[in-house]
């Protein structure tokens, strides 16, 4: 098991990571999603799973929901 955290923009409200949270559970091998949310900024998403995940599938889950990955190493928007 290995926790990573993604960094999420867009997200505003419970709603947000509500759609956040079901797209990267629904990921093989997810077995917890834990967001820390900054309204209207970039938000930390930590994400456990029992195997390693690549950024790609990520971001196409996050994209589901409606949102997306802040680019690696860009400053957080909050």
């Amino acid at each position: 098991m290995s926790t990573t955290t993604y960094q999420v923009t867009g997200m505003t409200c419970a709603h947000c990571t509500a759609a956040v949270t079901e797209e990267l559970t629904s990921l093989d091998g997810v077995t917890e999603v834990a967001i820390d949310l900054v309204k209207g900024g970039t938000s930390p998403v930590h994400v456990t799973a029992a195997r390693e995940l690549n950024r790609e599938e990520v971001a196409t889950a996050v994209e589901e929901a409606g949102y997306e990955l802040a680019r690696p190493g860009s400053l957080p928007l909050a």
